[in-house]
């Protein structure tokens, strides 16, 4: 998602320009320049009445198009808009015409700064300045439903609506992929980490275990001399962050989640994790990690996907991978990727894979300055009604895909047929699973077609690995403050040290690099950090009632 660093020099400069984000961010949110100070609340006398047993986008009789500009913050996010089945439906559905704007935090930060907010906002992170100080700039899904669409309420979960409440008790921003204790029980959420190795170098070096740092180590060997055209191990785009060397890699071992004692638990220092970064470092050594690996960013990695130029990989977002997964699938046959067990813990430990948890991942908005928040909020509401739920995953009933007899769905055959063997044309025309600023993986478990072919094998090794970090969720220290800035260059700098240890050159230099970020902590509030971590893990058990 993120453009790439590749040169240690330039870090200096990202983290100088992250912190003026965050101020330039601190500024915007609070200074009210973006948003007006009440919101635009439009008359809706001529256009209907509303009826909590319908939803208002079946009510409302406005003739003319609305016009609609709807920020991501993401440069990948496909901008079209009623070209595919999925979104030319919702444009015929609500009468809308919507201009996607994508950018990052810089050009998030023009909309705060210059005041001309768009109508909708979609964010990610949860515990940034732009969603805690929402009730500034957004209006209150609470009271837009109240006014123009109260049937919002009965397809907006009420633990979710809660979980965003700020202090004013109100709730200004809705995710996707919010999964409460429920959803985790239910079964129906699979999981999203794998390690996989290619099926045809699995088999041609007899399926060997390689859950110790020994075996890992001595397959990655096998695999540089036997297939010398492959990188032996690979990972997701390191960017800005740790790929899926951090706390993937942690939860794939089972690091723990707190101390014994109920604390924070500094998961980076672990102990079991230190072992098989060690081994990482190792292997990198061998000469079996290429460099690339941390320099490639998001498209320069999901086209080595695409071409199985990994014989292996610790890979995160399967979901997300998994169009690129088909396609090497599909002109591959016999040679797809597959999960295996991998890396396992040094103590014994179970995996404890993530998913989206109860805070989700895109959290969208609606902006005091919106022109039409009565629109916007049916289009929350359509977004998460059942009939958008299956719209966005299956298409529309008859053209894409069929109900059987035990209410499950399936994709129509020539559909089926495109989603198999020409995956970017069925993104193209259909965008089925991709149009998810609401989506919820209650309803992909409706139907054997939700996700492709090449992830159902990884998902269904990890069933029963799943374990929810609600605990873990929006623990940061509360931006502007102290512990945020020195957690921010705590985290840059963990970083950079986890990618200077898996590449240092002698053992001299991966301690050195280890010293040098545990000496930073010291240096950087870190206990205050701790201390703060551990009382929001108290609130969020309070929250939501763990013990």
């Amino acid at each position: 998602m993120l453009k790439l660093k590749k040169a240690s020099g330039k870090k200096g400069i990202k983290l100088l320009a992250t912190l003026l984000t965050a101020v330039l961010m601190i500024t915007g949110c609070s200074g009210g320049s973006g948003g007006s100070s009440e919101g635009n609340w439009v008359s809706i006398e001529d256009r209907y009445t509303v009826d909590p047993e319908k939803p208002a986008w079946q009510l409302d009789k406005k003739e003319e198009a609305t016009d609609l500009t709807w920020y991501v913050n993401a440069d990948w996010w496909n901008t079209d808009f009623g070209k595919d089945i999925v979104t030319k439906k919702i444009k015929e559905d609500l009468n809308i015409n919507i201009k996607f704007i994508t950018g990052d935090d810089t050009k998030l930060n023009t909309f705060f700064a210059g005041g001309d907010m768009p109508d909708l906002l979609t964010v990610f992170d949860s515990n940034s300045p732009v969603v805690q100080k929402a009730a500034t700039w957004a209006m209150p899904l609470n009271d837009l439903a109240e006014k123009y669409d109260p049937y919002f309420n009965k397809v907006a979960a009420a633990d979710t609506l809660n979980w965003f409440q700020l202090a004013d008790g109100k709730t200004y921003g809705y995710p996707n992929y919010s999964n409460t204790q429920e959803d985790y029980d239910s079964g129906n959420i699979p999981a999203k980490t794998a390690f996989i190795i290619r099926k045809d170098v699995y088999e041609a070096l007899g399926s060997p275990v390689i859950g110790t740092p020994e075996e890992f180590q001595s397959v990655m060997k096998r695999i540089k001399q036997e297939f010398t055209a492959l990188i032996p191990f690979g990972f997701n785009s390191i960017g800005e962050g740790t790929g899926s060397l951090g706390d993937t890699l942690q939860d794939f071992i089972g690091v723990p989640l707190e101390t014994e004692s109920g604390e924070f638990y500094d998961r980076n220092l672990d102990e079991d994790y230190l072992t098989w970064l060690k081994t990482l470092n190792t292997v990198y050594r061998d000469g079996n990690i290429s460099d690339d690996s941390f320099a490639d960013d998001g498209t320069a990695f999901e086209e080595k996907v695409k071409s199985g130029k990994y014989a292996t990989m610790l890979l995160d977002g399967t979901p997300q991978q998994g169009g690129n997964l088909q396609i090497y699938m599909s002109a591959n046959p016999g040679k797809e990727y597959v999960a295996i067990d991998g890396p396992q813990s040094t103590k014994g430990n179970a995996p404890t894979l993530n998913q989206s948890g109860i805070t989700g991942w895109m959290i969208n908005f609606i902006s005091k300055d919106c022109k039409d928040p009565a629109k916007a909020i049916q289009i929350f509401t359509y977004l998460l009604s059942e009939e958008g739920q299956t719209l966005m995953n299956y298409g529309i009933e008859g053209e894409t895909y069929q109900t059987k007899a035990d209410g499950s769905v399936e994709l129509l055959p020539a559909v089926k047929e495109l989603q198999l063997n020409n995956a970017d044309q069925f993104k193209k025309d259909y965008r089925m699973g991709e149009f998810m600023f609401f989506g919820h993986d209650r309803h992909k478990a409706l139907s054997a077609d939700a996700f492709p072919e090449a992830i159902k094998q990884m998902q269904e090794w990890g069933k029963g690995k799943l374990k929810p970090h609600f605990i873990l969720e929006n623990i940061s220290p509360d931006q502007g403050t102290p512990e945020a800035r020195a957690l921010s260059a705590i985290n840059t700098k963990w970083n950079t040290t986890l990618v200077s240890m898996v590449r240092a050159k002698d053992d001299a230099s991966y301690d050195n690099a280890l010293a040098a970020y545990k000496s930073f902590l010291d240096e950087n509030r870190w206990e205050e950090i701790v201390k703060v971590r551990s009382e929001k893990m108290k609130l969020n058990k309070e929250k939501l009632g763990i013990q």
